[in-house]
């Protein structure tokens, strides 16, 4: 086996001294922000919310596009509304609100449902220039980046958590040499995405069969599931984002050890 390719399971945990280690204080655990929504669904921010909680993070807020606010008024406790499209997207003008709020938190999570708009896609793309700080991006968050790789590609403290197809439309977009495709083995799923973060500063998770696999600057670890699950995304990137801001100097063992107990 590959040098850079450590395996684990729940019987085996790579990184054991980082379990022990979780803080148990609200006040040390850290701050999430969770950003997503559109006003036709907004389930993923609520459902990523209740899952860090679970996950041990401190203190989570959502930020969700202003459209919503007459439908769900105050159904999310920690809610806060940012500008919006007429057609309920975040708009643009969200950006400050993104920036003050990411400001507060030690991470972000862009949790999905976002819909498909040109202003949310000029506001990610300015959101991820000028803000530093450690974000996570999943489900149709992805797409938004299919145009534009480089912005996500590029960027330090960046996490991607994706499907296959996912994975594999970003490889085409970003002319990687090496093609990623649904059907190949795990061998050559894991040199790839070794080549692959070697190349650009963004960290992987993704998931072949039976498998999830984090793939952090050339590094790989893989870890077996129980079964299939083929409802994963917004569950493993929420587990992964709180573990990540607990251990921000040890990112590759934080998203290892995230996978445990999603």
């Amino acid at each position: 086996m590959q040098d850079y390719w450590l395996k684990q399971n729940a019987d085996a945990p790579l990184f054991p001294d980082l379990q022990w280690s979780q803080p148990e204080n609200q006040s040390l655990a850290g701050k999430l922000l969770i950003a997503g929504g559109n006003s036709q669904g907004f389930a993923a921010a609520g459902e990523a919310y209740t899952m860090a909680a679970a996950a041990g993070i401190g203190t989570s807020r959502i930020l969700l596009p202003d459209g919503l606010r007459k439908t769900i008024g105050r159904v999310f406790e920690a809610g806060e509304f940012a500008a919006s499209t007429p057609s309920g997207s975040f708009g643009k003008n969200a950006f400050a609100e993104f920036m003050d709020m990411s400001l507060w938190a030690d991470g972000v999570l862009l949790a999905g449902d976002l819909g498909r708009n040109s202003e949310t896609a000029i506001l990610l793309e300015s959101y991820l220039d000028k803000y530093s700080g450690q974000v996570t991006i999943t489900r149709d968050v992805v797409t938004y980046f299919g145009e534009l790789p480089t912005v996500v590609l590029t960027r330090a403290n960046t996490l991607i958590v994706l499907s296959m197809s996912q994975l594999q439309k970003l490889g085409v977009s970003s002319r990687f040499t090496m093609a990623f495709t649904l059907g190949m083995d795990l061998l050559r799923l894991i040199e790839n995405l070794h080549e692959f973060t070697k190349r650009y500063a963004v960290h992987i998770i993704t998931k072949h069969l039976d498998t999830i696999i984090v793939a952090v600057d050339g590094q790989i670890s893989t870890t077996k599931l129980a079964s299939e699950e083929p409802i994963w995304c917004l569950r493993y990137a929420t587990r992964a984002s709180v573990w990540w801001l607990q251990n921000p100097s040890r990112t590759f063992e934080a998203l290892t050890t995230s996978c445990l107990g999603a």
